[in-house]
């Protein structure tokens, strides 16, 4: 086993989590939330003649 050890003046990034912002305000910013898969034309044609269920 090392007995080399890892020390940083920074915080790490999972100790230190970003903090609480508002939904309105990440919405300005960044836009709608976006489907992680992107429809072809064909899905969002039916989706809008049939409209969402």
């Amino acid at each position: 086993m090392s007995s080399y050890s890892f020390r940083s003046s920074t915080p790490d990034r999972w100790a230190s989590p970003r903090p609480y912002s508002d939904p309105s305000l990440r919405m300005r910013q960044f836009g709608r939330i976006q489907p992680m898969e992107q429809q072809n034309r064909w899905d969002r044609l039916v989706e809008r003649l049939i409209g969402r269920a």
